[in-house]
């Protein structure tokens, strides 16, 4: 749970709203997610992943208006190419990018796997998140094809690793991680974060 919402939270949760009373599946992935499951740092990047059909874009985009920034024909474009698309709340500036669900094996057990967590008490409200499992297995991706640089993402994967400590399902690291590639960098994280 996150003590005080940040104003990025605060923009991502319209969004979720309007996820929400479309029936849209989503799940809050990325910094925040790592944060709830993990230590907590400063961010304004906000990531959803979104199982979002063609038949709802306008409906989608009409209600975010004229709050954000919404370009229907990119909405479309992303949906098309499983890949992303951002809105921008004009009042803050925040930006919020949001992932299409993918096809492949891992992104549909990802989806699958995701939790409703509490993020605020008063009043209560929980979100659909990243599984700590997922949210390391992910992040060690993107640190793998950025050249394994990204102080951030390392540290968001070992803040997670020592959070959740013998919570995380080993056998569901080790097997993704075998899949993706990823087992030499996951046994480095485990090694650091222990």
């Amino acid at each position: 749970m996150i003590p005080e919402l940040p104003e990025a939270l605060k923009v991502a949760l319209r969004v979720i709203d309007v996820l929400e009373g479309l029936g849209i599946r989503y799940h809050l992935g990325g910094s925040y997610a790592s944060s709830l499951h993990g230590f907590p740092r400063q961010t304004q990047d906000i990531d959803l992943v979104a199982d979002l059909e063609e038949t709802v874009v306008s409906d989608f985009a009409s209600q975010l208006l004229p709050e954000f920034y919404v370009d229907e024909s990119t909405i479309r474009r992303a949906l098309r190419d499983k890949g992303s698309f951002n809105l921008l709340h004009l009042k803050s500036g925040i930006k919020v990018d949001i992932f299409m669900l993918g096809d492949d094996a891992f992104d549909r057990q990802e989806f699958e796997r995701h939790q409703l967590e509490l993020i605020q008490i008063d009043p209560e409200r929980r979100v659909f998140v990243k599984s700590p499992e997922d949210i390391v297995l992910r992040k060690l991706h993107w640190f793998r094809l950025g050249g394994e640089v990204s102080d951030r993402q390392w540290t968001d994967i070992l803040g997670v690793i020592r959070i959740q400590g013998d919570r995380l399902d080993a056998e569901y690291l080790e097997h993704w991680a075998s899949q993706l590639r990823l087992t030499d960098l996951l046994e480095r994280a485990i090694r650091s974060g222990s």
